[in-house]
């Protein structure tokens, strides 16, 4: 299903010689840096100094082993990975039996936000990617307290249509 997506892609012109491909195994580390390199996720108490990488490592190796998800990574030569984002398509009922495209985790390494790799990526989400999957809508959750990434997604065309609930089951 995803595989429809012909990666590698190019992010040039806005960020030359970088590409988007999918994520592999030993890309975890990137992605564990870009994940806890954040106010929100350190809060919940997912911070670098708190990862299990074992457990970041079979997440990406479930994620790339289902067909209707995957990792995507902007990786530079240069830089390395510089960016990430997880795409899942999901089929439903609603909307006409619409196929959806959810993008989950989209984060940029902090010292090149506002670079244009945010914006690239999500260009390529919304006029490549799901153009090719057949998708009727992409959507996305962001955390109310990510005030800034709200306006980014709006100026991409997205809106704020819903409000999102999450219930976190007891581990026990």
């Amino acid at each position: 299903m995803l595989n429809a997506l012909d990666l590698p892609a190019s992010l040039s012109p806005t960020i030359p010689d970088a590409v988007l491909r999918t994520a592999r195994p030993d890309d975890v580390d990137a992605i564990i840096r870009l994940l806890t390199d954040d106010d929100l996720t350190v809060a919940r108490g997912h911070g670098a100094d708190t990862v299990d990488r074992a457990a970041y490592l079979r997440g990406l190796e479930s994620v790339i082993g289902d067909p209707a998800n995957t990792i995507v990574v902007a990786d530079h030569p240069v830089d390395g990975v510089v960016g990430t984002m997880q795409l899942t398509v999901i089929p439903g009922m609603t909307r006409g039996g619409a196929t959806r495209l959810h993008i989950e985790a989209v984060r940029v390494r902090s010292d090149l936000r506002s670079a244009g790799i945010g914006g690239a990526m999500m260009r390529w989400v919304t006029e490549v990617a799901a153009p090719r999957l057949g998708v009727a809508l992409v959507q996305l959750t962001s955390d109310d307290r990510r005030v800034d990434a709200h306006r980014f997604y709006e100026r991409l065309g997205f809106a704020g249509s819903h409000r999102g609930f999450k219930y976190a089951v007891p581990r026990g």
